[in-house]
């Protein structure tokens, strides 16, 4: 298994060089009139890099968690060059402004990638000694990661049902992300609707279709970030019950279609090349499932062993060149290698 720490400075290498390339640029936002057309470091000014605001908050998120782990092993004045330039009160004031004047704006993908940026930064500026620096950018970001809770309050009592895509609108996910986040942004109110609504939406789910997986542009496992996120929410025993009626099969090695990594064919293609992404969003969630059922239940084999050769067919992709895949990739590379 490839240590992530051997990666460290690589992937923070083009996080850098990502976060600070302004085009091209794919923008999220609906244009209510003329005014409204303004280059994206004028419209975000802490997120216009990386193609897209999505891939760029999780970009930052891929640099502040490299730098908190590995600061030997890459440019550690590079990346907080980038984090100090763009992570200020202003910037981050201004993507609060936008994010609560569009309600609808990158929900709930995006949405959860800046609460968990948020909570990385309050993680580490909690510790004894943690830099100034830090600090500031967790103080920064607060009033967004407010916003951004408030948001999903409102939205999880309308929703009404999840989205079980596998790409940006995927429900799960987000959620998992965001259950992740709340105690560290202090926000137990986030925390319990999060749970709620994965215990009303999710727990009487039985017999997933995981056969039908992938679809040709995943980037996420719907049957898979479903999963991930449950075991969030129910005690070991439980969940292990759960999983018996959700995936029958597992024992045995079924499904293969999700079990086994997908071949990509054509990394130059935006949207096919979503599938790295599913093959490493895949192992950090057969791992994660692992770890929630514990060593001596069979089904835990079955998982490692799938978890481990999605993580060698993804990390492949790191190699291939393209900055349709570079933008975003390398963030999915630490959820499946992080411990």
């Amino acid at each position: 298994m490839t240590d992530l720490g051997e990666l460290a400075g690589t992937l923070a290498a083009t996080a850098v060089a990502n976060a600070t390339r302004e085009f091209p640029y794919a923008p999220g936002t609906v244009l209510r009139g003329p005014e409204d057309l303004v280059l994206p470091r004028v419209a975000h000014p802490a997120f216009h890099g990386c193609y897209d605001w999505h891939s760029a908050v999780h970009t930052h998120w891929l640099l502040v968690h490299l730098l908190r782990r590995y600061p030997s092993a890459l440019d550690a004045a590079a990346v907080r060059a980038v984090l100090t330039a763009h992570l200020t009160v202003e910037h981050l004031a201004t993507e609060t402004t936008t994010l609560r004047a569009s309600p609808g704006f990158e929900r709930p993908y995006g949405w959860a990638w800046l609460a968990a940026l948020a909570a990385e930064c309050r993680g580490w500026s909690d510790e004894a000694g943690s830099p100034a620096e830090v600090r500031d950018w967790a103080a920064a970001l607060a009033p967004a990661a407010d916003a951004v809770a408030d948001l999903v309050l409102d939205w999880l009592p309308r929703a009404g049902r999840p989205v079980r895509a596998g790409t940006h609108a995927n429900t799960a996910f987000a959620l998992g992300l965001l259950l992740d986040a709340a105690p560290r942004l202090g926000r137990a109110d986030l925390a319990e609707a999060v749970r709620t609504t994965t215990t009303t939406w999710f727990g009487p789910d039985r017999d997933a279709p995981l056969h039908w997986e992938p679809s040709g542009e995943d980037f996420l496992s719907p049957g898979l970030a479903e999963a991930d996120l449950v075991r969030r929410v129910l005690p070991a025993p439980e969940f292990g019950r759960w999983l018996d009626g959700f995936w029958p099969g597992l024992a045995a090695g079924a499904p293969r279609s999700v079990l086994e990594p997908v071949t990509v064919a054509d990394r130059t293609d935006g949207h096919l090349g979503h599938l790295d992404g599913l093959n490493l969003s895949r192992a950090a969630a057969l791992r994660a499932l692992a770890a929630a059922l514990g060593a001596d239940d069979p089904r835990g084999a079955v998982l490692r062993g799938s978890a481990a050769a999605h993580r060698a067919r993804g990390l492949e992709a790191l190699a291939a060149d393209g900055y349709l895949s570079t933008h975003w990739l390398g963030t999915f590379a630490v959820l499946a290698l992080q411990d």
